[in-house]
């Protein structure tokens, strides 16, 4: 059975973390006298008042969680504050369709980055900041924030941990899984604070410098400007959203092994992080060389532009100092490709992940090799951890779901008449949490408003399942998820 007064009792306390995050914006809002206050002082309230309901209902609950109990609140958790999290922009006026502000929500929670603002210019700084703190929180996310916060606050946190963790190798750095949510949370918010002050000193202004650093770090790309970091007209800037954004995309307990506990050779010979970099340099040279030769790029430009948004779209952040749309067709095959793979598992990015690749290229190896010597055993070996059979089996599970659901969707709206590339590239984008997407309709640097509803709701869908990795949110749907035991 599931236990239904503990969902009541988690999710009425998260809702209760919502309602501090939008007083935060409500403190924002009245700072700059603007219209958008009230609709955070009302969807405050809202949200408590939701909250204190279901606490009620789940009052008498105890603390303990099966792992039925653990997919079913992660799933709840995400869908429930991106309905919640609609109220600023509905109550507010500023988006007035319910379909838009949830993908809207959704896109910011799931660290998507997908639009459907044609102008956030025109966006009070209190909905901008939301958009962007959304995009924070969902970073490492929902749970896992709260597990770090309030560790008490959900039961069965481990198996709660495992439904919301990104990719297949879990690495602990202590006992408790509060204490290692607490220092992973520490390295993020110190990668934030660093680069908040870089963009400071790079010449935006406060307000931007912070909004830029939390998406930047959630590696989300919402912005405060329809041009994105192309505005500012800055290679300063731009080189400084490079680096934290490809620092970003890197597992954070390798980061925090390497930083706090000075372990620098760690990062050196992992090999994700080095298959990460690789894919880095060779896709930034590809596009280098095309600039170049064909839309007559001078060498730094061309580089600048490359690096940006090859790292922008493998760690899955979507700003952009250039409009790619312009670009040569072959450099939409190459970001495309960076779409798919994601940056590092354990990060803030999204896609297959870069440690799935890494274990995918292990197993054509070996399948080569076993059909030269039939009867050899052959290990997959991951930074010297072997990688038992079921996690194999798990790898080979995970890449056909991913391609299934991209297939069936890109038909989808193939079939709705939305043109191939983009209806791929939305596909890819929405699925890997990238945000932007290519093409002549929908570019790189266009809002999503267009697409029809049923569109925007797939879109939203696939964004969630992509952020919680296919399983944890499909599992609920099957028979087996919902028999007695």
């Amino acid at each position: 059975m599931i236990n239904k007064e503990l969902l009541y009792k988690i999710i009425g306390q998260l809702l209760f973390l919502e309602a501090m995050l939008m007083g935060c914006c409500f403190v924002i809002a009245f700072f700059f006298h603007e219209d958008d206050t009230l609709a955070f002082l009302e969807s405050t309230i809202i949200s408590i008042f939701a909250g204190v309901v279901l606490k009620l209902f789940g009052r008498h609950a105890d603390n303990s969680m099966s792992r039925r109990d653990a997919y079913l609140v992660v799933t709840l958790c995400w869908v429930i504050f991106s309905l919640f999290g609609t109220l600023p922009f509905l109550i507010s006026g500023y988006i007035t369709h319910f379909t838009d502000a949830y993908f809207e929500t959704m896109s910011g929670f799931t660290t998507t980055g997908a639009t459907i603002i044609d102008d956030v210019e025109a966006l009070p700084h209190g909905l901008l900041f939301w958009r962007s703190l959304t995009q924070w929180i969902g970073g490492l996310g929902i749970v896992f924030f709260t597990i770090a916060l309030l560790p008490s606050m959900v039961g069965g946190s481990v198996k709660v941990f495992a439904a919301e963790a990104t990719g297949p190798i879990k690495t602990k750095l202590h006992p408790r899984l509060s204490t290692n949510a607490k220092w992973i949370w520490v390295i993020y918010l110190v990668i934030t604070m660093a680069c908040t002050a870089s963009y400071w000193l790079g010449g935006m202004g406060v307000f931007d410098s912070i909004n830029y650093a939390m998406t930047t770090t959630a590696t989300g790309g919402f912005s405060t400007h329809n041009t994105s970091t192309e505005f500012f007209h800055s290679p300063t800037l731009e080189y400084v959203c490079t680096f934290f954004t490809f620092l970003s995309g890197v597992n954070f307990t390798l980061l925090y092994l390497t930083v706090i506990k000075g372990k620098v050779s760690l990062l050196c010979k992992n090999t994700e992080f080095k298959f990460y970099l690789f894919l880095v340099g060779i896709f930034t040279l590809i596009i280098t060389i095309e600039l170049m030769a064909r839309n007559g790029y001078d060498v730094e430009h061309a580089f600048r532009c490359g690096i940006f948004q090859v790292v922008s779209f493998i760690t899955t952040t979507g700003l952009f100092n250039d409009d790619a749309g312009t670009w040569p067709h072959v450099t939409w095959v190459v970001l495309a490709v960076c779409m798919f793979f994601g940056a590092c598992s354990g990060s803030t990015s999204g896609g297959f992940k870069c440690i799935r690749g890494v274990m995918v290229l292990h197993v054509i190896k070996n399948e080569f090799r076993q059909i030269l010597h039939p009867n050899a055993v052959l290990p997959i070996k991951i930074d010297g951890s072997n990688v038992p059979n079921q996690k194999r089996v798990t790898l080979l599970a995970f890449l056909t779901v991913y391609l299934i659901l991209c297939l069936i969707t890109s038909f989808t709206m193939i079939a709705m008449g939305i043109d191939n590339t983009n209806a791929i590239t939305i596909t890819l984008s929405s699925i890997g949490n990238v945000g932007p997407s290519l093409g002549l309709n929908i570019g790189p640097t266009m809002s999503w408003s267009s697409l029809p509803d049923v569109c925007k709701w797939m879109c939203a869908v696939m964004m969630l399942v992509g952020r919680l990795e296919i399983f944890s949110v499909l599992v609920i749907f099957t028979p087996e998820f919902w028999k007695e035991r």
